[in-house]
């Protein structure tokens, strides 16, 4: 009979067997969950980003270019510029009415450090003022 505390001469070991097994299982799970917070913080930001710089652009005596600039110094000053590479900006009539988008595409890689990467587009609108 073993001592308590002990074990058995045939356990030798395995709490590096259930250790390993544990691991396996748990850090893939924790992984994935920082990336999964990284992409929504990214997407969030850029989709602010989108509708600040329509706003922007929509204000009288202001066009798309001014919007363009705004949105990337929004992203840059949030996150990163590398994530405002793609920026488009153009009006538009939704529904008869004058209408600046804003539209971000970007890519962030598997934890920020490489590695396949998620494809991200959101857009932001805003109604243009009249002169």
């Amino acid at each position: 009979m073993a001592r308590p505390g002990r074990r058995a001469r045939g356990e030798r070991g395995a709490a590096v067997v259930d250790f390993v097994l544990v691991l396996v299982v748990l850090v893939p799970l924790v992984l994935g969950i920082i990336q999964l917070a990284l992409v929504l913080h990214v997407r969030n930001t850029l989709a602010s980003a989108a509708a600040e710089g329509a706003r922007y652009a929509a204000t009288q005596d202001r066009g798309p270019g001014a919007g363009e600039a705004r949105t990337r110094d929004q992203v840059e000053g949030a996150v990163s510029g590398r994530f405002a590479d793609d920026v488009t900006v153009r009006r538009v009539s939704v529904g008869g009415v004058p209408t600046i988008e804003v539209v971000v595409r970007a890519s962030v890689p598997a934890l920020g450090i490489g590695g396949p990467a998620v494809q991200i587009e959101v857009e932001g609108h805003a109604v243009e003022e009249p002169p």
